[in-house]
């Protein structure tokens, strides 16, 4: 190997590929204790810890393909969405982390200081952000906690040949929450590939929340995205998601 790989760099955080090693460094040490202990703890196949500094984890790369990338379409066999949605209930049936997670009171504040930014900033139209901000509402209803991923992206859920989960990558977020957070994550920007996950889940899921979480999920991701380099209006990504809401 004669070179590096910076897979996502930004002020927070900085991910580098080595080899079939994956260096993750980040300015908050107890991310990177999270991220440690969930992966000891997830019933699911996650990277190997190679070795731990206080900011710093070295991970082994999973075998197998990513989902797929948001804003793209999804090249992975129906299968093999619902082999992640039978993982993730699993990991949703685990015991509980001994951390706590964000609550519907948190959540409620966040969204409305996002959302008051958005507007004064005049970074989407008023319209869009009230419309999405009404739908997001519906999800900050208490819940019964579960282990969740916590930021279970498309790109961080790999299955092999044989459409099994082969790795869930980016453990830091893990932590108490709503299992259908986990579930509107995954689907952000792919909701035809929705009944497939929710057919390897295994039981009754609330659509109506789900999308609920995509609304609320957009909303309160939008500033950060654009204040570190990523761009939500591109194509099938957040700023899709809310004009798809309705």
């Amino acid at each position: 190997m004669d070179e590096v790989e910076v897979v996502v760099a930004h002020s927070e955080r900085t991910t580098l590929r080595v080899g079939d090693m994956f260096l993750k460094v980040d300015a908050q040490r107890e991310r990177i204790a999270v991220e440690a202990e969930a992966l000891a703890l997830a019933p699911v196949p996650t990277p190997e810890v190679l070795w731990r500094k206080p900011s710093v984890l070295a991970l082994a790369a999973v075998p197998g393909t990513a989902l797929g990338r948001l804003g793209e379409p999804s090249p992975a066999s129906p299968e093999a969405w619902a082999a992640a949605g039978a993982a993730i209930r699993t990991l949703h049936g685990a015991p509980l982390p001994p951390w706590p997670g964000r609550s519907a009171d948190g959540l409620t504040a966040e969204l409305e200081r996002e959302c008051d930014w958005l507007l004064a900033h005049e970074v989407l139209p008023a319209e869009l952000v009230t419309r999405n901000r009404r739908i997001a509402e519906a999800a900050l209803r208490p819940w019964e906690p579960v282990f969740v991923h916590g930021d279970l992206q498309i790109t961080h859920v790999f299955t092999g040949g044989d459409d099994e989960v082969t790795g869930i990558i980016d453990w830091s977020e893990a932590a108490r929450g709503d299992a259908l957070f986990d579930l509107a994550t995954l689907t952000l920007g792919h909701e035809e590939r929705l009944g497939d996950l929710l057919a390897g889940y295994g039981t009754d899921v609330d659509t109506d929340i789900v999308r609920a979480w995509w609304s609320l999920r957009s909303l309160t991701a939008y500033r950060w995205l654009v204040q570190h380099g990523f761009d939500p209006g591109a194509p099938g990504c957040e700023l899709d998601v809310l004009r798809a809401a309705s």
